[in-house]
């Protein structure tokens, strides 16, 4: 596969048609996919950095980075892969591409992400360690991580 475009734009720069392509695919995975009803676009995303990793012009990969909710520390979530793009280990990037762009802007800041539990061990391998139990998120399995700068 050739290499994807990545945009990282704040929500006030993203035009209407990428801010529906990026509520679309949210919505397909959030709330279709896993069979969720939540608020899945939510007040955080008026001030939210959007990664996005775009093929032909079509988003392939997104994630969405935004303050913690503790308003001291980083936080990304929204992480997903359009159906048909998966097996491409383009979560691994993205998921990387995210962190360098965290600890490049916010290098003073501890970076914490509430992750689905079923993917502890894929966040593990960026270097992330649980600090919480297992708890339901919108029904959902999740585990509260940290992002160990030294690894």
């Amino acid at each position: 596969m050739e290499k994807n475009e990545v945009i990282i734009k704040k929500t006030n720069q993203l035009s209407g048609e990428e801010i529906v392509q990026i509520m679309k695919e949210r919505t397909k995975v959030f709330v279709v996919e896993q069979n969720c009803v939540y608020q899945e676009v939510d007040d955080k995303d008026i001030d939210a950095t959007h990664v996005i990793f775009k093929k032909d012009h079509r988003l392939v990969a997104y994630a969405r980075v935004i303050l913690h909710d503790n308003r001291q520390d980083m936080s990304f979530g929204r992480v997903l892969v359009v159906k048909e793009f998966r097996k491409l280990h383009l979560g691994r990037q993205l998921v990387d591409t995210t962190i360098k762009y965290i600890k490049k802007k916010y290098p003073e800041r501890i970076i914490k992400i509430q992750a689905q539990n079923y993917l502890k061990d894929f966040y593990a391998s960026f270097g992330f360690f649980s600090v919480s139990d297992v708890y339901l998120e919108d029904d959902i399995p999740h585990i509260d991580m940290v992002l160990n700068d030294d690894f």
